[in-house]
């Protein structure tokens, strides 16, 4: 009774936090062809979902093991039992609430229609040994995979590739967009169509998941754009020729910046010549939100960039140290256009010279699983690829590398993240707006409830009334801007932990700006922490909160922490006129990484190396808010 007693005070709070302590909302009707809805009269409760999936027509996926198709993805997805590629009885502990499938652009279906035609029709070949492999074993199957990451870097395909491409990519896009209409319910589970555009120079990782909020009728009347020989900019011509000739929406996510060898967040055009006011109006307006954490890593910041940041290490092991498939090692010169936080900065003295900034972008987490199952959980990882299903019970300490180099082990991923979006109903188009106009936040798994308002005139009264709806008529919530009144900006600040996981150690404010000689700066505050009573700063440092994980038994305790975390702050250091983002760091106390459940469902040995990063502080980004000066 005591655990269901503490599971009903948090579900109280819950309510609580979402509500703002006020259910009065004003509904209102929405249609877009999803059926009529009620939608709330505010934003009232983050929606779950995974914008970076692949299936069996991803080339890469199918060379890597998969056979489960969008179907089964979105019965995952939705909730339902599926039994995986390797024969595991595969479930969510919870629905998510929406998903993007983003299968690969570049031979979208086509390494499956090669496993699947006869051999004797494969007069390349290049083709005919990839099906042999494919169909030999998982392990050469593999093989074939990852000769194929390397050849699509090298944009180096077999011309037998191009035959009968358009009627492959259009057969396999038409099937899946109707699937993903299919179980589209509108209020319940939204599905949207997308893909993945892979630019990959050298190996350098220039990847978007292209979304959109659209049905069949208008997705249908394209074909998705490819990677291989492209520019971003073709990708942009191509996005506002499908708005233009359709009527439609859609934009682009950037993911794992991380591998990009500094070319992601370039403060110059990707030819070295200055960057323009339209690059920077265009980037900014279709590409408004960052993928800034999943499976490949963490691209939050790196502590060669954040030296007196304590938690800027999270997800960086063996991602740091080279490109996408490793066939260029990265320097740290490269890393400042590889992560989030420095483009943030990067924007702010951009926006100062062009007026514009490139850089102004929400956040969210997803898991670029290929598996076709959106899992983010530690304790139920499927892999990234259909090779390391938990069948594999060496999965974490084996080599595993995208490429045909070695560089990367097991242990280096993360069991992935998830999008949460502020929306007022779950349909498409609440939840493409919320991505639009930046009130998303990443986690790196759990599910936490994390909310932020700013403004000039919020006191710690407000938490006592209807303070969401202080925060939207008085402010601007995540991924709003500011314009600077002379007073320094108040922050309502709000955590709420996964009800189904770990308690909350502290919650602090990120904040980056421009000097007055143009230099970028950023500090990070801890805002507001557990148990503060006893753990008082020391050096200018909140103590850690303790580590309550049993190593040998892959499990921890919640006798740390806190259940929920809030608090009224204002920017000490506020200097009127300069040009600032703030954003969230939630972090919850120590758990067990995946490899630790793995190490004692498998009984398997943990090298030293993956031992020490067994146990980490999983965590949610916020978008950012930005404070602007007042125009002259």
């Amino acid at each position: 009774m005591r655990g269901l007693s503490a599971r009903l005070a948090l579900t109280l709070s819950v309510a609580m936090v979402l509500s703002g302590c006020s259910n009065k909302a004003a509904p209102e009707q929405q249609g877009n062809g999803e059926g009529t809805i009620e939608l709330a009269e505010f934003p009232d409760r983050p929606y779950w979902g995974d914008t970076h999936l692949h299936t069996d027509i991803s080339g890469d996926a199918f060379g890597f093991g998969v056979r489960l198709g969008s179907e089964e993805a979105l019965r995952f997805a939705s909730g339902e039992e599926v039994v995986s590629t390797f024969g595991v009885k595969a479930q969510l502990a919870r629905p998510l609430d929406f998903l993007v499938i983003s299968d690969h652009s570049d031979g979208l279906g086509a390494l499956k229609r090669i496993y699947d035609a006869p051999r004797i029709a494969l007069r390349d070949p290049t083709l005919r040994r990839w099906h042999d492999m494919m169909h030999e074993s998982p392990e050469q199957s593999t093989l074939a995979a990852a000769e194929i990451i390397d050849r699509a870097a090298a944009n180096d395909f077999p011309a037998a590739m191009a035959e009968n491409r358009e009627e492959t990519i259009t057969s396999a896009w038409h099937n899946q967009l109707d699937i993903i209409d299919r179980y589209n319910r509108p209020g319940v589970f939204t599905a949207m169509g997308g893909f993945e555009w892979t630019l990959m120079p050298d190996g350098n990782n220039l990847h978007r998941v292209v979304m959109f909020r659209d049905g069949s009728e208008l997705t249908k009347q394209i074909l998705p754009y490819p990677g291989f020989g492209t520019t971003v900019q073709g990708l942009w011509d191509f996005m506002e020729s499908y708005a233009q000739t359709t009527g439609g929406q859609v934009l682009a996510i950037p993911h794992n910046s991380n591998l990009s060898n500094g070319l992601m967040f370039e403060l110059t055009l990707a030819d070295g010549s200055p960057m323009t006011e339209e690059y920077a109006r265009r980037r900014a307006r279709l590409e408004p939100v960052v993928e800034v954490t999943q499976i490949k890593g963490d691209s939050e910041s790196h502590p060669f960039l954040s030296p007196n940041d304590e938690f800027a290490s999270f997800g960086i092991a063996g991602w740091d140290k080279a490109n996408l498939n490793t066939e260029q090692a990265t320097a740290p010169s490269m890393y400042a256009g590889s992560y989030v936080r420095e483009a943030l900065k990067r924007g702010l003295s951009l926006e100062e010279r062009l007026g514009v900034n490139p850089y102004a972008f929400g956040v969210i987490g997803s898991t670029d699983s290929h598996t076709a199952f959106s899992t983010g959980d530690e304790a139920n990882f499927y892999g990234k690829h259909s090779g390391n299903e938990p069948v594999n019970k060496e999965r974490a300490i084996k080599p595993q590398n995208l490429g045909t180099r070695d560089g990367r082990f097991g242990w280096h991923y993360l069991a992935g993240g998830y999008a949460a979006a502020w929306a007022r109903g779950n349909t498409r188009a609440e939840i493409f707006d919320a991505f639009r106009r930046r009130e998303v936040y990443a986690t790196t798994g759990p599910r936490m409830v994390v909310r932020m308002f700013a403004g000039f005139d919020f006191t710690h009264k407000d938490w006592s009334g209807d303070w969401v709806r202080a925060g939207y008529t008085r402010g601007v919530p995540m991924g709003g801007e500011l314009t600077d009144q002379g007073d320094a900006p108040v922050f309502m600040i709000s955590a709420l932990k996964d009800p189904d996981g770990a308690n909350l150690d502290r919650i602090q404010v990120v904040k980056g700006w421009v000097d007055s000689a143009g230099a970028m700066q950023e500090r990070v505050f801890d805002v507001v922490w557990s148990d503060m009573d006893k753990r008082k700063r020391a050096g200018g440092k909140v103590p850690a909160v303790g580590d309550t994980v049993d190593r040998r038994n892959a499990s921890y305790t919640n006798m740390i922490g806190s259940a929920s975390l809030q608090a009224t702050w204002t920017d000490p250091d506020y200097v009127q006129g300069q040009r600032a983002f703030y954003y969230l760091r939630v972090l919850e106390i120590p758990t067990p990484r995946w490899t630790l459940y793995d190490a004692k469902r498998f009984g398997i040995k943990l090298s030293p190396e993956a031992m020490a990063d067994a146990v980490a502080q999983e965590r949610a980004y916020s978008s950012p808010i930005w404070l602007r000066p007042a125009r002259k």
